[in-house]
């Protein structure tokens, strides 16, 4: 990847990223005994680096467990890392403190997984979203209720709903109201953490389809974080594939899709449910699941899965690997080394 200074997003911003990650580690101490002694690491992210540009979708996809969540959680500052850098908008914000932090809180906001707990019940959709427009400066009441009415509007459920308490409203409903008081600041980059995960499938499409067209409108970024690579398929335009903590597979959402090179990937594209049984990737159901990252394998983390695995794959770190302009992957075997 492309190791050169970031510039501020007003200058060339359609080729400078707005956020880089570099190098991000996040490990988590395991404690045991009276004295509550440090007995291991977690490694709950490891090394991680990746880039989303403005107005542009990066999706985030793996198993349960492989510290998707986490990652997001350092991006917002809301964890600290152990080591690397976090870049937004020309700034390395990862060493910021509280203080200095608190200024660019209303540039990147997120969207929870659960949207009834998300959201205060003693709180009525219109106060929840207030809450943003307080922060942003919005004063006179009147011009409050009218950007909550106009916010509410724009989220597809109606400014008449702002009098409402979050029991009174559906899961799709309650999770267009967080994406109405995420957008209530302005931000210039929103983390989408399993956003639809927890609705229906049909309302799932309709979440994806605002989310796409909010940012058609407001040229508003995203880091779409989900264990399903068909619905970041369509929302994304690169795509990290990460596992126990590392990234597998790094490439434009296209050139992913039409060739995924690691197994790990062609894996979780074989579960996908296909249309036609003979357009579905020929490749055997993954088995076992993800090791503990608390004694994780050396060599590479998906080792004791893969259907390629040599000597080679159990020693020492297994490098990433250019393979196209923007497409790299974490296996010496799929391209020959």
């Amino acid at each position: 990847m492309n190791e050169k200074s970031l510039a501020m997003k007003q200058i060339n911003p359609a080729h400078t990223a707005m956020l880089k990650v570099e190098g991000l580690k996040k490990y988590f101490p395991v404690r045991k005994g009276f004295l509550q002694g440090v007995i291991g690491w977690i490694k709950a992210v490891d090394s991680v680096a990746f880039e989303i540009y403005q107005g542009k979708t990066l999706g985030l996809v793996g198993e349960s467990g492989c510290g998707k969540s986490t990652i997001g959680r350092l991006i917002l500052k809301l964890l600290e890392p152990d080591e690397g850098r976090i870049i937004y908008q020309g700034q390395d914000i990862s060493g910021l403190s509280e203080e200095k932090i608190k200024p660019l809180r209303k540039e990147m906001q997120i969207i929870f997984q659960d949207p009834y707990g998300s959201l205060n019940p003693r709180m009525t959709a219109g106060q929840s979203i207030e809450e943003g427009l307080r922060t942003v400066g919005v004063k006179g009441r009147s011009e409050r209720k009218a950007q909550v009415a106009h916010l509410l509007e724009m989220v597809r459920i109606g400014a008449d709903a702002a009098g409402l308490y979050p029991h009174q409203f559906s899961g799709g409903q309650r999770q267009r109201i967080g994406i109405a008081r995420a957008l209530s600041v302005n931000p210039s980059l929103i983390i989408c953490d399993e956003p639809v995960s927890a609705l229906d499938v049909s309302i799932q499409s309709q979440i994806i389809n605002l989310l796409k067209e909010l940012q058609n409108t407001l040229g508003v970024s995203y880091l779409f974080i989900s264990h399903d690579l068909n619905v970041v398929g369509y929302l994304s335009d690169t795509v990290a594939v990460m596992y126990l903590g590392h990234i597998m597979e790094y490439a434009p959402a296209e050139a992913l899709y039409d060739k995924p090179l690691h197994p790990y990937t062609l894996a979780l594209l074989s579960a996908i449910p296909a249309p036609e049984p003979d357009d579905r990737h020929q490749l055997p159901a993954l088995v076992g699941d993800v090791p503990s990252p608390f004694n994780p394998p050396p060599g590479c983390k998906f080792q004791g899965r893969c259907p390629l695995v040599e000597d080679r794959c159990r020693k020492g770190e297994i490098k990433i690997y250019q393979v196209g302009d923007g497409h790299t992957v974490r296996c010496w075997k799929v391209v020959g080394k």
